[in-house]
């Protein structure tokens, strides 16, 4: 039940704003409602009221707002990023948000004022239209009567409020607010200034100094490539849009950029960046080809890898090794039979993944040498690999996991009720030890070895992240720590944990495309958002963070 006082809409339009409640509170309403009526009838007033007691703490989930997206001067990748912000989601165009809010099933309330006054009316109403599709999602959008996106929309199956309407004023109570508020009714707000003339949207110091919506509507409007920078800029854009300084733009910028680019514009970038908490060792775009672009990475790891490679899984189960000083392929393996959700790789070769079902899968890395000479005589028994294979299947044919990690000193995996099961390795255990660490399921894990004293050799130390947005510590010799070591909204995506030249070093990822990179010896921690849903993590033994998504494939390194 709500806690918060609702006040009374203004001018009289008590009636309109029952209904607007009632409509809200009813299951079996339509999903889209439109507010219309002519110019200056109190529309964007009405939706003023709403979305300041919908957004108010104390409100009743049915009548919360959750998203409010004025669209005035806004194109549909503006509108789609602003409305991605909002609910803790990251997409690169319509296409990708639209399935990602259809994958959330979370119900939201979305607000969207002056849908005809954007930029690209039709395109937005394209999209209000894909959005109503969806059953979870309420929508309440403004248009003015007698426009062209009017009657689009009109003919959809839609709750109608046309505010030239009487009965949705209440005469006596508009003449007495009108008594009461005789006070001039300031200006409206100015509008977003227009990009000056001399902005070069082939010029990368432009654009990263312009302001990023009126240049994402730029280019929404225009089908010139400008080198390869319109691309980059809507392949990042929802980064990109975000306060920031020029130099995080253009490192932001830089990395969406393809290698089919104006040559010149690399560099540049790279100087503007300069400044930047980051640098780019190297990218990888969709459509690359010297050294080709390895494809949409699922999952990677660094661990039980030789020095200076990487194991990327890709979208359709297929195993590549890539070099982590370029990204130029080293090997591959036969493909899965389904993609994976979690690689792990052990110093014998073998390779474990563990896909969207909680199934396990095992390739075996070429090149890898085996055991040899006395320690190939004393070895009588089942390999490493074998052995962590055969408990693991036996544990998961009891227990489906969700994510799955290894060191040489444990393996793990977390499961869909939020715990987490670790074995060691040499030691098969048919009960391993099992803590709950999440509300909701695992969703990602990682591990490293710390070193105890000089000669107690090494203690595992694992890390978990869940759908609840929090990473926890576990060693598995003792008690979980208390507290999150990390906590965000939004689920955990992924996960990496290693030894750097900076020391012991954690960085995550979280749906709404934040990564976190955290030197743990030292306290410190950086930021970046690549503009899309990250995927996989990994380090180097340099300290340098690999990050991967749908389609691009990045190295970073902390300045």
């Amino acid at each position: 039940m709500s806690t918060a006082k609702w006040d009374r809409p203004a001018s009289g339009r008590e009636p309109a704003g029952a209904a607007l409640l009632a409509w809200l509170a009813d299951s079996s309403a339509p999903g889209l409602c439109l507010i219309t009526g002519g110019a200056g009838c109190g529309k964007s007033a009405l939706l003023a009221w709403l979305v300041r007691h919908g957004t108010r703490p104390g409100t009743g989930r049915e009548r919360t707002v959750h998203s409010y997206a004025p669209l005035a001067g806004q194109s549909v990748h503006g509108a789609v990023w602003t409305m991605a912000d909002q609910l803790g989601l990251v997409a690169q165009g319509p296409g990708e948000f639209v399935a990602r809010l259809a994958a959330n099933r979370r119900p939201v309330t979305i607000v969207l004022p002056d849908l005809h006054a954007g930029a690209d009316p039709d395109g937005l109403a394209e999209l209000v239209l894909a959005l109503d599709a969806l059953d979870h999602v309420r929508l309440v959008v403004e248009t003015r009567s007698g426009t062209a996106v009017h009657r689009q929309l009109v003919s959809s199956r839609a709750a109608l409020m046309d505010l030239d309407e009487p009965q949705w004023t209440d005469e006596a109570r508009r003449t007495a607010w009108h008594a009461d508020h005789t006070e001039t009714t300031p200006p409206p707000a100015p509008a977003r200034q227009q990009v000056p003339a001399v902005v070069d949207f082939d010029g990368p110091a432009a654009l990263c100094a312009a302001d990023p919506w009126l240049v994402t509507a730029a280019f929404d409007a225009d089908q010139e490539e400008h080198g390869g920078l319109r691309a980059a800029w809507l392949r990042a854009g929802q980064s990109l849009c975000r306060e920031q300084e020029p130099a995080e733009r253009a490192l932001v910028l830089l990395t969406a950029l393809g290698d089919g680019a104006d040559p010149r514009l690399r560099p540049q970038l790279a100087r503007l960046a300069a400044a930047a908490d980051w640098q780019l060792d190297w990218s990888r775009v969709r459509g690359d080809m010297a050294p080709p672009w390895p494809g949409p990475v699922f999952a990677m790891t660094t661990a039980g890898l030789p020095a200076g490679q990487v194991l990327l899984a890709d979208h359709q189960g297929v195993l590549r090794t890539v070099d982590t000083a370029d990204g130029s392929p080293v090997g591959r393996t036969p493909q899965l039979p389904s993609p994976p959700a979690a690689v792990c790789a052990l110093t014998d070769g073998t390779v474990l993944a563990l896909d969207d079902q909680g199934l396990l899968h095992v390739q075996t890395l070429p090149g890898v040498p085996g055991a040899t000479g006395i320690a190939a005589l004393l070895d009588d028994g089942p390999a490493l690999g074998q052995q962590l294979t055969e408990t693991i299947t036996a544990h998961l044919a009891r227990s489906p996991s969700t994510a799955l990690c290894t060191t040489p000193g444990v393996m793990a995996v977390g499961g869909a009720d939020g715990t987490v099961h670790a074995f060691t390795p040499g030691e098969p255990d048919e009960h391993p030890r099992g803590v709950g660490l999440h509300t909701g399921p695992v969703t990602a894990l990682a591990a490293v070895d710390l070193p105890v004293g000089d000669s107690w050799g090494t203690v595992p130390l694992l890390y978990s992240g869940g759908a609840d947005g929090r990473v926890r510590a576990w060693s598995p010799a003792a008690e979980p720590q208390p507290t999150a070591v990390a906590e965000h909204t939004g689920p955990v995506t992924a996960l990496t944990a290693g030894h750097t030249p900076s020391g012991l070093a954690l960085a995550v990822a979280w749906a709404d495309g934040l990564i976190e990179l955290r030197h743990l010896d030292e306290g410190e921690t950086r930021q970046i958002r690549p503009g899309a849903a990250v995927n996989a993590l990994a380090l180097t033994a340099g300290g340098s963070l690999l990050v991967g998504t749908d389609d691009r494939v990045m190295c970073l390194r902390p300045r």
